[in-house]
C-alpha cells in the first residue's frame, strides 16, 4: 500500500448522515458582518464542542467537525460544504454575581476559579452558568445574585486555551 500526499480540499468530508460539514474556523477579517451568512445561535457548552449537529437559524441542519479544542465564540464565522455560517451565544440560565467592593468581587472570583468554574468577567460582576450549590457558597461569602437570561461567553484561560 502506497503512501499518498492528503489535499484538504479535494479529500475533506462534505457530508456526515447527509448533513453539510462546517469544518472550518475562519480568521476575523474585516468587512466580514456585512457578507450574506447564516446564523447559528449556541449555548456556551455547545459551542465547546468540535463535533456537534445543530441547527442554523433558517432551519438548515448541519454538523460541526471542527478540530479538537476549539470554542467558538459569539461572532465567529466557520464555513465548510459551500455554506458560511456566522455563530451566536445563545441567551443561558445564568446567575450575575455582585459585590460590595472589588475585592469582595474579587474573592468570590477566587472562589469560583478554584472550582474551575467558567466564569464571565465584566466591569462590576461576574456571570456563571446557574447552579444552585455555587449560588449558595457566593451568598455565604456575601455576593448578590440574580439569575437571568443572556449570553455567556466566559474567559478563554490564561494559556490560551479554550476554557
Amino acid at each position: 500500500m502506497g503512501s499518498r500526499v492528503v489535499d484538504p480540499e479535494r479529500d475533506r468530508v462534505p457530508m456526515i448522515e447527509g448533513l453539510p460539514v462546517l469544518d472550518r474556523l475562519e480568521a476575523a477579517a474585516a468587512g466580514v458582518a456585512a457578507q450574506a451568512m447564516g446564523a447559528l445561535r449556541l449555548p456556551f457548552d455547545a459551542r465547546s464542542r468540535s463535533r456537534l449537529r445543530a441547527q442554523l437559524e433558517d432551519g438548515t441542519e448541519v454538523a460541526l467537525v471542527l478540530p479538537r479544542g476549539t470554542v467558538l465564540r459569539d461572532g465567529a464565522v466557520i464555513s465548510g460544504a459551500g455554506l458560511r455560517v456566522r455563530v451566536l451565544a445563545a441567551d443561558e440560565d445564568v446567575l450575575e454575581v455582585r459585590a460590595s467592593s472589588p475585592i469582595a468581587l474579587a474573592r468570590a472570583a477566587y472562589h469560583l476559579g478554584n472550582r474551575h468554574v467558567p466564569v464571565q468577567v465584566c466591569e462590576d460582576r461576574l456571570l456563571l452558568g446557574y447552579d444552585p450549590v455555587l449560588a449558595d457558597m457566593l451568598v455565604g461569602l456575601g455576593a448578590r445574585l440574580s439569575r437571568t437570561w443572556s449570553p455567556f461567553e466566559p474567559e478563554g484561560g490564561a494559556y490560551g486555551h479554550g476554557h
